[in-house]
């Protein structure tokens, strides 16, 4: 059975379907170290980060391949704001990723670095909600 965590999330243990048809392995949109805190064991943990088609995916290794298993994955369209937290963790460089039940936090090794992921992240986030789709467009002129 899934937690909340992994339903709105993504899960711990990544499996296919979470990463179905991406090449997490091919350039990415952004990609870097970045430290996690844990799931259950809230302990700190630098991991190699990959943000690519609306997914944010982790490693212990840097050296991301075909064969790779990620450890994680995150759907970006389940979250709804991307952030500096700072301020909440007492830590400088940090930044959080949240969902309507669940908010994770990170640690980049500078501000500019912590910049990059927020607005990569935040970009990936408006390109994938999905907020209005066609059919709920209102066409006024039609109303008359």
């Amino acid at each position: 059975m899934l937690s909340l965590w992994q339903a709105a999330m993504g899960s711990a243990q990544a499996g296919p379907d979470d990463y179905d048809g991406v090449e997490f392995w091919g350039p990415p949109e952004r990609a870097g170290w970045l430290t996690k805190q844990g799931e259950y064991i809230k302990t700190w943990r630098r991991r190699w980060f990959v943000l690519k088609q609306g997914k944010v995916f982790w490693f212990k290794e840097s050296m991301v391949t075909r064969a790779s298993r990620p450890r994680g994955v995150i759907p970006v369209a389940n979250c709804l704001t991307v952030k500096g937290a700072d301020d909440v963790l007492h830590r400088q460089f940090a930044f959080e990723l949240s969902t309507r039940t669940e908010t994770m936090y990170f640690i980049a090794d500078s501000e500019k670095e912590k910049e990059d992921w927020i607005n990569s992240i935040g970009r990936s986030i408006v390109q994938n909600s999905r907020s209005v789709t066609d059919d709920e467009i209102l066409d006024y002129d039609s109303r008359k």
